[in-house]
């Protein structure tokens, strides 16, 4: 029986060595506009972003961010930069519920969604 269980435990070890780590984009969490709510509120909360220490130089014309040049579009790539800069310190994706989180990357194109484990 001793030698089972120092086998089975030898056996279990190996195998959870073995398995693919969790890398952190597989799981990632990224920031986006809630599409339900009105450009104006998300606008605002766009602008509140950019004010307050998110990068919105990639959403300006001719930047990688800048298509499509919507709202909503724009807003989804600076509340992600801004909740990847500051989940680490307390920073959330809500930005007055104009905002929900997602597992799916957003990236498109050019345009990188920043994602930082």
């Amino acid at each position: 029986m001793k030698t089972f269980l120092i086998s089975a435990t030898i056996a279990l070890l190996f195998i959870s060595s073995t398995l693919p780590q969790n890398s952190g984009a597989e799981f990632g969490q990224w920031c986006v506009a809630d599409r339900q709510f009105p450009d104006g509120v998300v606008q605002a909360a766009l602008d509140w972003a950019c004010q307050n220490g998110a990068d919105c130089s990639k959403i300006q014309p001719g930047q990688p961010c800048f298509e499509p040049n919507t709202v909503m579009d724009h807003a989804s790539f600076v509340f992600n930069d801004f909740y990847q800069r500051k989940k680490h310190s307390g920073g959330t994706c809500d930005f007055h519920s104009a905002a929900v989180g997602t597992e799916t990357d957003p990236s498109h194109g050019s345009c990188s969604f920043p994602y930082i484990p």
